[in-house]
């Protein structure tokens, strides 16, 4: 029994049709401004995560290249305030040089040691090293993402605040439960 060749190339046009419809659907949907689900209450742009403002500590607690422990943004979540001496990037207070770090790695989850000596966060499990002068960046090993850095605000009677993070804590899909 001989096969119908048309079958096939009207499935190639159908199939071609439907995705340039669907190529130019998308393209329409996303130059739609103020239309996206994900756009905040005023429709000004994307809805971001509401983080807790968390009293971590005060100026008066820090020393410098002294690692103080915290917890943000739960107690779940270990972490340190650094003043490290010097303006930073991301740095908060007087002299912009207090910043806060999670303490877990972004690699495999396991616990950060500070070397105040080379003044980096070092991981034992996979020997990641990350910069807190430069914003906790990547600077050596496993991991492929920087170290969550803390959102900081200093009153005037200097009490240090974290009210967000730049980066995802590892093992969260969000990181505020």
């Amino acid at each position: 029994m001989p096969r119908c060749s048309k079958l096939v190339d009207i499935g190639r046009r159908q199939f071609l049709r439907g995705s340039t419809y669907a190529v130019a659907g998308a393209a329409v949907a996303v130059s739609m401004p103020g239309e996206s689900k994900a756009a905040t209450a005023t429709g000004s742009g994307p809805a971001r995560v509401e983080y807790p403002s968390n009293k971590l500590g005060n100026v008066k607690e820090l020393k410098v290249n002294e690692p103080f422990d915290v917890a943000y943004p739960d107690n779940d979540a270990p972490g340190v305030l650094l003043k490290l001496g010097k303006k930073v990037p991301g740095g908060a207070g007087p002299d912009g040089d207090i910043v806060g770090f999670t303490v877990t790695c972004p690699h495999k989850g396991f616990p950060l040691n500070y070397s105040a000596d080379k003044r980096t966060f070092n991981c034992p499990g996979h020997y990641s090293v990350f910069d807190p002068e430069a914003g906790g960046e990547q600077i050596w090993g496993q991991a492929t993402s920087n170290l969550p850095q803390y959102s900081l605000r200093i009153d005037d009677k200097g009490d240090i605040y974290a009210e967000g993070l730049d980066e995802l804590l590892y093992g969260r899909l969000s990181n505020v439960l």
